[in-house]
């Protein structure tokens, strides 16, 4: 008997000269590193400068330097809340997601293996393997580190390192063997690779080469490089920001100059000289720089209000609470982007086997030899059932485990137990034992088995081209012999080659067998064929129905060959034009770039793919500005993954790919792709949404604050209102608008393109309407102050309230009655402002909220927020003035409907 392994002496001794077999783990965010990033945010870093500015006004205030119109030392705290509450929801919802993630890492990576210590086997955890261990593989092992074999032989699958579906053979090195061969050559039959699984057999491998030195850990290696390609959103929101900062900062100088032209020009008469030399003939230093503070401020209060303070803030609320609605439905984000980004993409490249396709084989019919078809073995029926149970359940390696609903078969290949889960409802009754076996190889293309008793045959299983010609006869339903003619059978065996489904002939024989040959004769009785395929999922065609109905183009990528792969395209709707081009990789590869690039808008499938040819299609999707993403499950597909715009992992993929990734799709479900880029489309509606609500608010109150001191009435808005508005009103409307619902006509929309502003032609419309129409009420309301006061609508103030008091509080509450009232008008472009309301409940409990505290503020808000209460008639004209924006945008999308029609 071989013996194999190390001691504990050489265990230590291989580990010190060659380290173990864990693999340095990928450089992992911080939660300050994450922090540090979203802190660069566009719209985050023009609030930084507005903070920087106040925070320098408020430290001059206070040490005197300013005499009047510093801000109050809440103003910059406000700012300063404004920044911390955006920068720390998105962060932490990150962090906790990805520390998810690590968990699901963790649990993968407890793989425990069987080595030869000391002369023994015992069980080793996969990190702690070293260099010369002996390891013994089994059927379903992973193998976990590069080696060859020592002793026995395997059927390994290697399509996670090559992208091969194929079953490689590998076979024990004779004695004396030595390395040679320095290439990576996966089809060196003596070498393993980790990450393989073995299919069949036994065997015994030496390990030699352990850790990030291991193939697989050479591509895992790979992917530390982190790629700095912005996300679609990211491009957007720049954009919005860029302009969102030159409104904010042109706005603001020109206030600035406008309010020292009325003060310097206007106030005296077109007597400038009067302004700055004083009735001694001096200069007036201080008047000058109040007016300058003054004026300087006011622009402050401009940038401040034209900055949608509440919007990073709702990005991060309406993301985390979406990637929580994901995960239900097996879906994990690992990072935020990568949601948003789903729903912009244009193209999707994706695995076929165990995406598209169920993953595993599985016996979907039979066939007798009067060529009837059974969809089931319960459909057999008669003697013929009995007959081919007993071929099935004796001349196997395969193995049923389990009772009732927790049957399942075990053992074998993907082949054997396939076909041993065709009957796997109906074992064999017949009283027979078995005497003799031939088992399957690959070079004679079959197996048999002879059992005596109640039956006295050969059961024979295997390629139709071995068995079909020996057969003279087959069974009826009744059991009974008739005379065979192959040529009907054949011809729908072809038929069924078109639909990607491959054969096995079982058969019997009267003689027996030989010694490890089949019996020598012609007069075989055919039981029938069982068709096998790896079939798509029925809800794969659905979603790939609607992955296309949304403008996006699925490519399948498979190593399968060309056949195959057409058969399985055109049955999961990926083929349904005759401009739609397949391609193999061979066919690839002889075309350049441009040549790939022209055909790429029709391109639906790539057979016999290699690793290269993913990555290769992800980049030159991207230099087209296309959106690009990638599905995947094994280490060869890491490098696409990273590249691509957004990486979904398969959840039973290996860890390099889920570590690659942006988001793991737990059931590796096509399906869960579709809801991925569903969920992307609501999100980036929902922010959509949001713009509208908060611009329209900004935009009117710059419009307010840049008219009323050129009017010479005081600002009735003061920069903490505005916040009051941005933060506390905007964080619940950002709860609000990211609970609306994932609708379905949001997948019938065409993705939105790479470098389309957020803003569109509609949204301009909708909040230059809404602030114009929020503008012109304003200006009745603050121009018409005397005769409102006048008329007793509102009230004069008195004692220590100065005089307009109750039209200012009157005035903040409309306002932000009319910003409630147009968020209805926000959340749908639908004429029904109540359009899927029963959907988002939250909705209105938010939304009354904001009001209820709003109606507070009103009594309590004192000097700070301008509350000094609101009796019933100033109450019916804030509301009756705030409801009329919704009449107004309703006549809006009206219009904007009957145009768009023509």
């Amino acid at each position: 008997m071989k013996k194999f392994g190390l001691t504990d002496q050489e265990v230590a001794e291989s580990k010190a000269k060659y380290g173990d077999n864990s693999m340095t783990e990928q450089a992992s965010e911080s939660f300050w590193d994450k922090l540090k990033g979203n802190l660069g945010d566009p719209m985050i870093k023009i609030l930084i400068v507005a903070l920087l500015v106040n925070v320098v006004l408020a430290i001059l205030g206070i040490a005197g330097v300013i005499k009047e119109g510093a801000p109050e030392w809440y103003e910059p705290v406000g700012i300063f809340i404004a920044i911390a509450l955006a920068t720390l929801v998105s962060t932490f919802s990150e962090y906790r997601n990805e520390n998810a993630f690590q968990k699901l890492q963790e649990e993968a990576s407890r793989i425990m293996c069987k080595v030869y210590r000391n002369g023994e086997i015992t069980e080793v955890a996969i990190n702690d393997i070293v260099t010369g261990d002996c390891v013994l593989l089994q059927a379903g092992d992973k193998i976990p580190a590069d080696g060859i074999l020592v002793d026995g032989d395997l059927k390994v699958d290697q399509s996670v390192l090559n992208g091969e579906s194929r079953e490689a053979k590998k076979v024990a090195a004779p004695e004396g063997w030595t390395d040679t061969d320095e290439s990576l050559n996966f089809d060196n039959e003596v070498k393993v690779f980790r990450g393989s699984v073995v299919c069949s057999g036994n065997a015994v491998m030496e390990v030699t080469v352990v850790g990030d030195k291991s193939v697989y850990g050479k591509i895992a290696s790979e992917l530390q490089v982190d790629d700095d390609r912005e996300t679609p959103l990211q491009v957007k929101l720049g954009k919005l920001a860029g302009a969102i900062s030159k409104f904010g900062y042109i706005g603001g100088v020109a206030i600035a100059v406008a309010m020292l032209f009325v003060t310097v020009f206007i106030e005296t008469g077109f007597d400038p000289a009067s302004f700055f030399i004083g009735a001694d003939g001096a200069f007036q230093w201080v008047a000058t720089l109040q007016a300058v503070i003054e004026a300087v401020m006011l622009a402050v209060i401009i940038i401040v209000m034209a900055v949608p303070e509440g919007l990073p803030l709702m990005i991060a609320i309406v993301s985390a609470q979406n990637m929580g609605k994901m995960l239900k439905d097996n879906v994990l984000v690992r990072k935020v982007a990568g949601i948003e980004t789903a729903g912009s993409l244009n193209i999707l490249f994706s695995d076929k086997t165990g995406t598209i396709t169920k993953g595993k084989l599985e016996a979907v019919l039979f066939i007798d030899g009067a060529v009837n078809e059974s969809k089931t073995f319960e459909d057999v029926g008669g003697k013929l059932s009995d007959i081919l149970a007993l071929s099935i359940h004796e001349n196997t390696l395969s193995l049923i485990s389990g009772e009732g609903k927790d049957r399942k078969v075990l053992g074998g290949n993907a082949t054997e137990r396939a076909i041993l889960g065709f009957a796997m409802n109906a074992n064999s009754t017949a009283k027979v034992k078995a005497v003799g076996n031939i088992p399957f190889n690959s070079t004679n293309k079959y197996s048999a088995t002879q059992v005596e008793g109640e039956y006295n045959l050969s059961l024979i299983k295997g390629a139709p081209e071995k068995i079909l010609q020996r057969c003279s006869h087959y069974y009826d339903a009744n059991g009974e012999k008739q005379t065979f003619d192959m040529s009907a059978l054949n011809a729908k065996i072809d038929e069924l080659a078109n639909r990607a489904i491959r054969v096995l002939a079982i058969a019997t024989s009267e003689d027996a067998l030989g010694e490890d040959a089949l019996p020598d004769s012609n007069n075989w009785t055919l039981v029938g064929v069982v068709g096998i395929r790896d079939e798509v999922r029925p809800e794969s065609v659905t979603a790939i129905a609607e992955v296309h109905g949304a403008g996006v183009q699925v490519v399948m990528i498979t190593g399968d060959r060309k056949e195959t792969a057409v058969a399985i395209a055109k049955e999961a709707g990926l083929l349904t034009s005759d401009t739609d081009v397949v391609l193999t990789s061979d066919e690839l590869a002889k075309m350049s770039d441009e040549e790939i690039k022209e055909k790429l808008r029709n391109i639906r499938v790539i057979a016999r793919a290699l690793p290269s040819d993913k990555s290769r299609l992800v980049r030159l999707a991207q230099e087209l500005d296309l959106v690009a993403g990638m599905t995947g499950d094994g280490v060869n597909d890491s490098p696409a993954l990273k590249k691509a715009d957004v990486g979904f992992a398969m959840g039973g993929g290996t860890e390099v790919a889920k570590e690659a990734s942006d988001i793991v799709i737990l059931d590796d479900n096509f399906n869960s792709i579709d809801k991925a880029i569903l969920y992307g489309r609501t999100i980036f509606n929902s922010i959509r949404k949001f713009i509208i609500f908060q611009l329209t608010i900004n935009v009117a109150a710059v419009l307010i604050s840049f008219v009323c001191p050129l009017l010479g009435m005081a600002n009735p808005l003061s920069v903490i209102q505005i916040l009051w508005v941005n933060l506390v009103m905007d964080t619940l409307a950002a709860l609000a608008f990211g609970g609306e619902p994932a609708l379905s006509r949001y997948m019938k929309e065409k993705p939105k393109h790479r470098s389309e502003p957020i803003v569109s032609k509609n949204m301009m419309s909708q909040i230059a309407v809404g602030a114009g129409w929020t503008f012109i009420l304003s200006l009745f309301m603050l121009l018409g102050a005397e005769w409102l006061e006048k008329m007793g609508v509102i009230r004069m103030g008195g004692g220590d309230l100065e005089p307009h008091a109750y039209l200012h509080t009157a005035y903040f509450a409309f306002f932000i009655f009319i910003a409630v009232f147009n968020g209805f008008n926000a959340r749908t472009e639908k004429i029904n402002i109540f359009d899927n309301i029963k959907r988002n409940k939250g909705f209105l409990i938010v939304f009354g909220i904001i009001a209820v505290v709003q109606v507070i503020m009103a009594y309590v808000g004192g000097s700070i927020l301008g509350g000094y209460g609101l009796v019933v008639s100033e109450w019916l004209l804030v509301l009756g003035m705030a409801i009329t924006i919704i009449p107004v945008d309703l006549i809006r999308k009206a219009i904007a409907g009957a145009v768009s029609k023509k």
